[in-house]
């Protein structure tokens, strides 16, 4: 006998926790990312800076995972990765991106699109060098999204640098490795609400660098 397929229709959450009002908001978005990212921290949410990432190639085949944002600014949202696996190849041939936060405990989702481009070799550096020892090791000892033979080829990969730099207090920083920045031209903020009326409001950036900020339907 076949196993019985699981009904997903009927599964659903009713949201009622908060709202969102335009009297509320704040007037840029990284000052409102800002505020609801503090809220998420005190909600202690796990890892609150886990983001989705999608990218595509320049024939338009999407990809998505989970990185880390690891600082946010006026400029933009920062994360660090091998520049030679999937997403830093896709980047490469296509800057287009989009981020998306979600925060199920706050009923809460933050939907980014922008441009991406590198970050300063000086800035990749500093961050590389903040990480704990076997971090920095760990983005020598993997070639990301390449295939290998099996698990003990890492650990191998890794042994191999512990015992070459077991007296060295800089491990220098691959050329390979290193940060991007998303640069945002719209950053939705959504707020779950009853009877699926959710609230969206979208700020777009202009061609004099100010914000609009409008209501969108649910």
């Amino acid at each position: 006998m076949s196993e019985q397929k699981l009904n997903l229709k009927d599964l659903r959450q009713d949201y009622r926790s908060s709202f969102l009002l335009e009297e509320d908001i704040e007037k840029t978005p990284l000052k409102q990312f800002e505020k609801w990212f503090k809220d998420a921290l005190k909600a202690e949410i796990l890892e609150p800076n886990a983001m989705t990432l999608a990218t595509a190639s320049k024939e338009g085949i999407p990809s998505a995972r989970i990185v880390l944002l690891k600082d946010y600014d006026e400029d933009g949202f920062t994360f660090f990765t091998n520049y030679s696996s999937n997403k830093g190849q896709q980047l490469a041939e296509n800057p287009f991106a989009a981020l998306v936060f979600f925060w199920g405990d706050l009923e809460r989702q933050i939907r980014i699109e922008g441009v991406i481009e590198k970050i300063s070799i000086h800035e990749s550096t500093s961050y590389y060098h903040s990480r704990p020892k076997g971090s920095q090791l760990g983005a020598w000892a993997s070639p990301q999204s390449s295939v290998i033979p099996n698990r003990t080829f890492l650990e191998l990969n890794l042994k191999k640098l512990e015992e070459q730099y077991k007296n060295e207090e800089i491990i220098p920083k691959p050329d390979f490795w290193g940060g991007y920045r998303l640069i945002p031209n719209l950053i939705e903020f959504w707020q779950g609400r009853s009877n699926r009326l959710h609230d969206r409001i979208i700020y777009k950036r202009q061609k004099d660098e100010s914000w609009t900020i409008e209501r969108l339907a649910p």
